[in-house]
């Protein structure tokens, strides 16, 4: 297993008397087992000596592993960490300011939550009660305290210092949460959106060694109301996804009838020992795990086998794993342990299908079966379906034709979700929207117990079909 790592950004703008110094704490400052750090410095456009102050701390150490970048005009803060995130290249991130507030030698409390699987966000706390702070200004500490209490509102979490520019995250959360404000407002805005994102935030107590107006301090008291506006637009924005297929999926999490719904259609089909390929965020995987002997819910992306994990990290007979369809190795490790794959909303993402279904074919023991649910009918795709990553959608007679060319011998197929075919054609074929929104997803679960009624006395096609087939070594297979 490779040892953890930490990427330290630094967003710098005029900070010539306190860099190089700051420079010299965190390259000293103890990290558990002696974990490799990066340091990614950007500076935004210092008009004073800052440049030449790193430069010259550069030269004077080569062996320090330090990435300097400069914006060619002045953006803010909030751009100079987003511009440091896409370079960060190690498993944690930590967030140092170049002036001297806060303490490089309390990294290792910032860490302790991450490298213990506990946190995915650690927030170091000027105002938990613990080490020594500086007694400053009480306006700017009253205005913390009230930006900390309407940020705590509207993402419903209780952290006692959102302000706190000490943060530490799991890099791979941190690159896919977008990040759009410039200055002062990357603080509630990367908050409420790992708040809406389900990230496991803790914090810490730390000291705080605050500086005067005069000693350099830069926020003020026009950054407190943008602040204000940054809090309302991230409580009611939907981007709190860098890419649109998550967003969907995510968006899906408001729909648990719908995923209900979906999971009883299948039950009676669930043996007692379950691989689920592409469980993403665990919607269905809650459904159907119950009572199984052995579940195992896998993805290949490494942030929903994060949320997974935190999701059934106490469920014992649930297992999450990575696995890759396409590696034969990944696949290898349930030879013999299960009796049933579910495999919804995946084959549609995979250009070799074919290969995947016989790879599949291959694991499952005699009589084994395979649930797949793919989208309904080509003439559907449309730019929802590009968001999601699609290469296809399939007719019954194309998606009959890859499993019996797998080996598989088809048992029941089963038409699903008629109801949302109309809004699928309209919103990826005539508005061509590349995310659904959320209000109407709310109001469409509510109703999930009409749909279920109605949906298959339906005039026209399903938005998907499901297929249930077995493994039989007495069903001949179509030459590939």
């Amino acid at each position: 297993m490779q040892s953890p790592s930490l990427s330290i950004l630094i967003p710098l703008f005029n900070e010539e008397e306190f860099i190089s110094t700051l420079l010299e704490r965190v390259f000293a400052a103890p990290l558990p087992d002696d974990m490799p750090r990066e340091v990614i410095i950007v500076d935004d456009c210092s008009t004073d000596g800052s440049v030449d102050s790193v430069n010259v701390f550069i030269a004077a150490h080569p062996e320090a592993h330090i990435h300097f970048l400069r914006h060619k005009r002045n953006q803010g803060k909030g751009a100079a960490i987003r511009t440091a995130i896409r370079h960060a290249s190690y498993e944690y991130t930590l967030i140092q300011d170049a002036d001297l507030e806060y303490d490089p030698r309390e990294y290792s409390k910032l860490l302790a939550p991450l490298l213990s699987g506990q946190a995915d966000a650690v927030y170091g706390s000027r105002f938990l009660v613990a080490g020594e702070r500086r007694v400053l200004y009480y306006w700017h500490s009253l205005a913390n305290h009230l930006l900390t209490t309407v940020c705590n509102i509207a993402a419903d979490v209780n952290l006692t210092d959102m302000e706190t520019c000490y943060k530490a995250f799991r890099t791979s959360l941190l690159k896919t949460i977008p990040i759009h404000n410039d200055r002062f407002g990357i603080e509630p805005e990367i908050t409420i959106k790992l708040a809406r994102r389900q990230a496991r935030i803790y914090e810490t107590p730390i000291s705080y060694h605050g500086r005067t107006y005069e000693e350099g301090k830069k926020i003020g008291l026009k950054d407190a109301f943008e602040a204000m506006w940054v809090i309302l637009q991230s409580r009611f924005t939907k981007s709190i996804y860098t890419e649109p297929g998550p967003q969907i999926l995510d968006a899906f999490s408001l729909a648990p009838k719908f995923n209900r719904w979906m999971a009883e259609t299948i039950l009676p089909f669930v043996g007692d020992r379950v691989l689920e390929i592409g469980a993403g965020t665990g919607n269905l995987t809650r459904l159907l795990a119950p009572k199984r002997k052995f579940y195992a819910a896998t993805d290949i992306d490494l942030e929903y086998i994060e949320r997974l994990r935190n999701a059934f990290r106490y469920r014992s007979n649930i297992q999450v794993r990575r696995c890759d369809i396409e590696r034969v190795d990944d696949l290898a490790q349930f030879v013999g342990r299960i009796d049933t794959i579910v495999f919804l909303n995946v084959l549609e993402h995979v250009e070799d299908d074919l290969g995947s279904l016989q790879r599949l074919y291959a694991i499952l023991p005699e009589g084994g079966r395979l649930i797949v649910l793919v989208p309904h009918d080509q003439s559907l795709f449309g730019t929802l379906d590009t968001a999601l990553g699609h290469f296809r959608r399939y007719s019954r007679d194309e998606l009959r034709s890859r499993l019996e060319q797998a080996g598989f011998k088809i048992q029941h197929t089963i038409d699903f979700n008629r109801i949302a075919r109309p809004g699928w054609y309209i919103n990826g074929r005539i508005f061509k929207t590349q995310t659904l929104a959320r209000f109407p997803l709310r109001l469409f679960n509510r109703l999930v117990w009409l749909w279920r009624k109605i949906d298959q006395t339906l005039p026209w096609p399903p938005t998907s079909i499901i297929a249930i087939a077995v493994k039989s070594s007495t069903f001949p297979r179509t030459p590939h």
